[in-house]
């Protein structure tokens, strides 16, 4: 049973919020949930994240990367495994298509392991090769290329 988050806990990431930001990508990823990310990468990319702020400390991210005029990804989504279940994620993710309908883009992806989640948001499920080559660029850093196992899944703004 999910229970009920408190918006106002999610944020846009700070730069004192990074290494944590790594910290639970890493755990994600460390068990193929998820790329790797590098604290150099979070960096660059602060200003695409939002963070779910717990009580004591960031227990969720997600970010929201520009890739193109009218293309934005959903990315990075975490959550730290003992608060999964609780609608975290999909703050995080809803936080994430504001800013995207907001900025005016009109299509946002994500490259998922778990399709139903992003299907209650209405994403569908996509051919890979219907994203544009430029998305494909982190791709050649994932251990998996070129045998990639995610579901690519579209959402029209």
């Amino acid at each position: 049973m999910k229970k009920a988050v408190d918006r106002h806990m999610i944020r846009k990431a700070r730069v004192g919020d990074v290494r944590t930001i790594q910290g639970l990508i890493e755990g994600s990823a460390s068990k193929g949930e998820m790329l790797h990310r590098s604290l150099s990468e979070i960096y660059d990319n602060i200003r695409d994240f939002y963070i779910f702020q717990g009580n004591q400390s960031l227990v969720g991210a997600c970010a929201l990367h520009i890739c193109w005029e009218d293309l934005a990804e959903v990315r990075s989504l975490t959550v730290l495994e003992e608060e999964r279940k609780k609608g975290i994620g999909s703050e995080l993710v809803k936080a994430c298509l504001r800013e995207a309908r907001r900025l005016g883009v009109r299509k946002v992806f994500a490259l998922t392991y778990k399709p139903s989640f992003f299907q209650q948001f209405g994403f569908g499920i996509v051919d890979k090769a219907a994203l544009p080559h430029k998305v494909w660029s982190d791709c050649l850093k994932c251990v998996k290329f070129p045998d990639c196992d995610e579901i690519a899944m579209i959402l029209e703004l």
